[in-house]
């Protein structure tokens, strides 16, 4: 199972910079990363992840990795909310929704052509509306926030480590099914940065369906999208 061996930092930079160098160096698949505090932890578009020290749940997975990569956020968004039942919507690419309130992110980084990759997650688990930067408040939350009995960054790991481990190993067509029933997007107005449209979906591979004014179906790979025009 995922979670051994552990390598736990009271602080430090980015737990995904720690598991990458230890991926880099031939750590077993299933390494765990995690940290009390990050000073440097991040999200997607270098975006920096914040979070009160001992208040969330800060770690990061290596993985042996196959064709199925794409599909790893993916599985571990499925499993947050199955771990968490107050989770219960996914932002594409990678947040983890409470009410739409964002109460995790996910963060895949790695060397597929090398065979590994790493998994991060943050997890807000007791953080207060007040220890969030004044510009989340109104858009971010935490477990305890939400009404969970999860107390801890402690107990929400021993939760979610055999969860996340059953949903890295489960078929393509099961993942995508449980995500899609909690797609936070499907059917509203988006935009990015190259147009606007309607979300339809996520194909087989993960990437975003949007139905566009003029043209048609088109599919996002990667990159950041927003509710509304």
């Amino acid at each position: 199972m995922i979670g051994s061996p552990h390598v736990h930092h009271r602080v430090t930079d980015s737990t995904n910079e720690r598991a990458k160098q230890l991926a880099a160096a031939g750590a077993p698949h299933g390494t765990l990363v995690t940290a009390d505090e990050q000073t440097a932890g991040r999200g997607r578009q270098g975006r920096q992840w914040v979070a009160p020290p001992g208040r969330a749940l800060l770690m990061s997975v290596v993985l042996h990795v196959d064709e199925r990569t794409p599909l790893v956020p993916l599985a571990a968004a499925v499993a947050m909310c199955h771990a968490f039942p107050e989770a219960n919507g996914i932002k594409w690419p990678n947040d983890v929704w409470v009410d739409g309130r964002k109460v995790a992110g996910i963060l895949i980084e790695g060397r597929p052509q090398d065979g590994w990759a790493v998994l991060g997650i943050g997890l807000n688990v007791a953080t207060e509306r007040d220890e969030l930067p004044e510009e989340l408040r109104e858009a971010a939350t935490s477990l305890r926030a939400s009404g969970s009995s999860v107390r801890d960054p402690r107990e929400a790991l021993e939760t979610l480590l055999p969860v996340l481990d059953a949903w890295l190993e489960a078929p393509a067509d099961a993942i995508l099914g449980e995500w899609r029933e909690r797609d936070a997007l499907r059917g509203r107005r988006i935009s990015w940065a190259a147009g606007s449209g309607v979300a339809v979906g996520v194909d087989d591979d993960g990437s975003l369906l949007v139905e566009t004014d003029d043209a048609g179906v088109q599919s996002l790979h990667a990159g950041e999208v927003h509710l509304g025009v």
